[in-house]
């Protein structure tokens, strides 16, 4: 059987990009219910423990959520301060539930 090597190529990178967003789905359904997107939306660079104190939620959890936020660009990183921020356009799609663009999971438009 010869294999197309470009085809495979482009059947991994599909591959791992669905399981990229399988993996990544759990961690916004967490940012959600755990208010988390909308702690961050508006309030500039925050640290992981500031955000905690602001959802009452352990930093350490929070650290490791923002560290694989700011992996898949949900969340942006700024290693000289060691803070975290979203950006208008991810907020606008994960906390602001006036938004068009709200994401399906990010819960009831109430």
């Amino acid at each position: 059987m010869a294999i197309d090597e470009t085809r495979l190529q482009m059947f991994m990178g599909q591959a791992v990009s669905d399981l990229g967003a399988t993996l990544n789905s759990a961690l916004v359904l967490m940012g959600e219910k755990l208010g988390l997107y909308k702690a961050m939306a508006g309030a500039g660079p925050l640290k992981p423990e500031d955000l905690a104190a602001r959802t009452d939620t352990t930093e350490r959890y929070v650290r490791e959520w923002l560290n694989a936020q700011a992996a898949g660009g949900y969340v942006t990183y700024d290693a000289a301060t060691g803070t975290y921020s979203l950006p208008a356009e991810q907020a606008s799609a994960l906390a602001d539930e006036t938004s068009p663009f709200l994401s399906p999971s990010a819960g009831s438009r109430s």
